[in-house]
């Protein structure tokens, strides 16, 4: 796990809601070409979802597979400074809203170049995620994107704290994923225990899903997952 200016260096007992447990892994995954045609075939193989609200506003964020130092691969995750006027403090993938005539694509490659100095081109785009829709009122497209290592990474203070690069093994780890009970909801809370906190939905959701999906190629969905309180606004 690195931080700012970092180099890219049992089936048979089901959870609610269709998540099923599964043998835990948890082992290092290589940044290497198999890997990378893994994520491809599985993505190819996968029908997203797109959401059919046209009321929620269209935004993107970026799934981005790399590799630490070790040659391990890893994510890009970021916490918002205290600084924004919306969702300040809060763990994030780099994204935002689509500017006019943007495709998603387009939109979660500006953002990551924006937000954190990572210049990626449509030929690093391995595939797009389900839809997710917010409580805050988005229509969030995932990108998964392919990452070499060499770029200096470079956040943007404006908006990112501070950025982690993190083993997708931890997305593996017995207890992956933490759902709870919320009064607010008929509907449980998803979360990923990571960075010595929970991460919440919608960025748990759509990690879980990429783990789901990309690295294991199953069709599991997840923008049926409520998110905590703090994030409806």
């Amino acid at each position: 796990m690195r931080s700012d200016s970092s180099r890219l260096g049992s089936a048979s007992r089901s959870l609610r809601n269709g998540l099923c447990s599964h043998p835990v892994t948890n082992r290092a995954h290589s940044f290497d070409d198999a890997l990378r045609a893994r994520v491809d075939a599985n993505l190819a193989g996968f029908e997203r979802r797109a959401h059919p609200d046209s009321e929620l506003c269209p935004a993107a964020v970026a799934l981005i597979i790399t590799a630490n130092e070790e040659g391990e691969a890893c994510f890009l995750i970021t916490r918002r400074t205290s600084r924004l006027k919306n969702h300040a403090g809060q763990w994030a993938l780099p994204g935002g809203r689509l500017d006019e005539g943007e495709t998603p694509i387009e939109a979660a490659l500006r953002e990551t170049d924006e937000e954190i100095g990572l210049e990626l081109e449509p030929e690093n785009v391995l595939g797009l995620l389900d839809d997710f829709p917010t409580r805050s009122g988005f229509r969030m497209t995932p990108v998964v994107c392919w990452a070499e290592p060499g770029q200096t990474l470079r956040p943007n203070p404006d908006e990112v704290e501070r950025l982690h690069v993190v083993p997708l093994a931890e997305l593996e780890k017995p207890g992956v994923p933490v759902l709870r009970d919320i009064p607010e909801s008929d509907r449980p809370v998803l979360s990923i225990p990571m960075l010595g906190t929970l991460i919440h939905s919608p960025t748990a959701a759509v990690l879980f899903q990429m783990r789901e999906v990309a690295l294991r190629g199953r069709h599991t969905r997840v923008a049926h997952y409520e998110q905590p309180v703090f994030a409806w606004k």
